[in-house]
């Protein structure tokens, strides 16, 4: 999502039980086409007139409702960082990729002036990344475009509503002026080799009619490209996570009458397309557990009728009592596909910002087997899950930036550039190559036993024996490296993507290798920051939440690796900004992210 979070931040596990879900293990919908779109023509705006901000998003993390009544959607459970762990400042040798070519994508700018400009500001991005067939295909909130692998534009910045067939975010001119259509967020991205399909899913949240409130239901929109072209014509599916027992929807007793499904991330195997959402009640307090859509991807990509298997996590407690918290799935490398057990597919979660203490030393290993019964009418899929002890890992600290230029942040009079969110340690990408799982996370590391750091902790773990294969740390001294995307090609070559930000480094597209014998190698440069990020997000007099991303994206291409991180590409004076808040069409009033796409050549 983009600027809220929902509940009180750390949750016991019998606050969570109490709040379980009151409908049955597992529940099958079908859900038919919902229309057809394609990526076309855009128009950019000019008109810096506000609203600039969704109200319905504006709540602060820890303020419960707003004056609009709108209620903070949870991003976190954790209140603060853990306890880092101690890691070496030596460097390794290690083989590393070729950085075959980088580019910059999509930036705020682009996103708050398309369509006309009846766009709002939304921060962070939330990066979505799919790359086949020649085509690289990225979105962010709240824009997609398509590029060729040269890095050339094939289409310019095309808002989601009107790719998903909605009114406009807000409506800026005209008899219809300050209209709103429904509020689109959280895109993800993937091209399956298998099907030659592009999938793009986003949540959407409706509104009162044309008005800022919401209404309660919210859908998962899946955009299926018809051929392996995103340049052509992609049908549409919804289906509908309110799961307040209406349209067909299981009833999980959400506070407040209606559950969001939140923070939505794909996977796919042989047989199946999977998405996993975060629910919370949308106007109440609770979590209620990840959410684990399976369906088969043959029949999205036929265009037809799909049976959707719904397993809500809250019925699969732990141990120690916990459902599973941002289940992340497993994305295969090329065709590669676990075929045991009617097919299956693998997630994983993590769990420290749970416990009190923002730390933990186990990931949850998720399976969902059997998988080839999708592609019939009535699949017959099961959910296990087991522990699987991994390196300690602690919710990080915020990260620092570089000192330089940040106009926004000097006019509104704050002292210095803000920290950015270093995410909470939540389970990040998820990658299925060469018979292991490839997964990263962002944990707190120290170099010297005090001073507090973001760094990464990544795994290679064996999904069929549960033990790990290769595990470690990435870190920079006096540094930073946050929001990691990892993975691997078909023989076992691994990339992460990553933020570098800290008193050396304006926030950079970042990236390191990953062998599953050797581990990791040196940190490396895709793209070095211009700037400080300058957003709204970070200043009190807006949310104070310091909203840097939420995810970034690396996909398998053959022997080629697409990485794609949130970084400041732009940079400009306070007189500048006076003189013209874009400061020459490189950002826009609010903010200043922007996005790198980068090739990495694995051999």
């Amino acid at each position: 999502m983009t600027q809220k979070f929902l509940c009180t931040f750390v949750m016991t596990a019998a606050a969570i039980l109490a709040l379980g879900s009151l409908g049955t293990a597992q529940s099958t919908t079908r859900i038919q086409p919902a229309g057809s779109t394609s990526i076309g023509a855009s128009q950019m705006g000019t008109s810096l007139d506000g609203p600039e901000i969704d109200p319905a998003f504006s709540a602060d993390s820890d303020s419960g409702n707003d004056a609009t009544g709108a209620v903070a959607i949870n991003r976190s459970f954790a209140k603060h960082a853990g306890a880092g762990v101690g890691v070496s400042g030596g460097a390794k040798f290690k083989s590393n990729p070729t950085l075959a070519g980088s580019f910059d994508g999509l930036n705020l700018y682009q996103q708050r002036f398309a369509n006309g400009g009846n766009q709002l500001t939304v921060e962070p991005p939330d990066q979505g990344l799919c790359v086949g067939n020649g085509y690289v295909v990225e979105s962010v909130n709240d824009v997609i475009r398509v590029f060729g692998t040269a890095g050339n534009p094939l289409t310019g910045a095309v808002d989601l509503n009107t790719f998903y067939g909605y009114a406009p975010a807000i409506v800026r001119s005209g008899p219809n002026k300050g209209q709103r259509g429904p509020a689109v967020t959280d895109p993800t991205c993937y091209y399956d080799g298998q099907t030659q399909r592009f999938y793009q899913v986003v949540l959407t949240l409706d509104r009162v009619g044309t008005t800022s409130a919401l209404s309660g239901r919210n859908h998962l929109d899946i955009a299926v490209s018809n051929t392996s072209n995103p340049l052509g014509s992609w049908t549409i599916y919804k289906l509908d996570a309110t799961n307040d027992g209406n349209n067909g929807t299981p009833n999980h007793g959400c506070a407040g009458g209606f559950c969001l499904g939140d923070y939505p991330h794909v996977g796919a195997d042989a047989n199946g397309f999977y998405i996993t959402t975060n629910e919370f009640g949308l106007f109440g307090g609770g979590f209620y557990g990840s959410q684990i859509y399976a369906m088969s991807k043959r029949a999205l990509a036929s265009g037809g009728a799909v049976s959707a298997v719904l397993f809500n996590t809250a019925d699969y407690l732990d141990s120690k009592g916990l459902p599973g918290f941002t289940v992340w799935p497993a994305t295969s490398a090329g065709t590669q596909y676990d075929i045991d057990n009617g097919g299956t597919e693998f997630l994983l979660n993590s769990d420290a910002v749970f416990f009190n203490s923002a730390f933990d030393n186990q990931v949850r290993l998720w399976s969902v087997t059997n998988t080839a019964s999708l592609d019939s009418n009535s699949p017959a899929v099961g959910l296990s899950s087991r522990p699987v002890d991994v390196n300690g890992y602690a919710v990080p600290p915020k990260s620092t930036q570089k000192v330089g230029d940040y106009p926004l942040g000097q006019l509104l009079g704050d002292p210095e550039p803000q920290r950015l969110d270093s995410n909470d340690s939540r389970m990040q990408q998820v990658y299925y190559a060469n018979g292991k799982l490839w997964a990263a996370l962002d944990t707190g590391v120290t170099f010297d036993g005090i001073h507090a750091l973001a760094g990464i902790d990544y795994f290679v773990i064996n999904p069929n024996s549960g033990k790990v294969n290769t595990q470690g740390y990435i870190a920079v001294p006096n540094n930073n490296v946050n929001y990691p995307a990892i993975a691997a090609t078909e023989d076992g070559m691994g990339a992460v993507a990553f933020t570098l930000t800290g008193p050396g480094f304006y926030p950079s597209a970042g990236y390191a290798s990953v062998d599953a014998v050797a581990g990791a190698g040196d940190v490396q440069l895709a793209a070095a920051g211009v700037g400080p990020w300058d957003g709204f997000s970070g200043y009190p007099q807006y949310s104070n939440r310091s909203r840097w991303g939420d995810y970034g994206a690396a996909v398998v291409d053959g022997n080629n690796i697409w990485i794609a991180s949130e970084y400041i590409g732009q940079t400009c004076t306070l007189a500048q900004y006076l003189a013209d808040p874009t400061c020459g069409a490189t950002r826009a009033q609010l903010g200043n992210w922007g996005t790198r796409i980068s090739q990495l050549k694995m051999k």
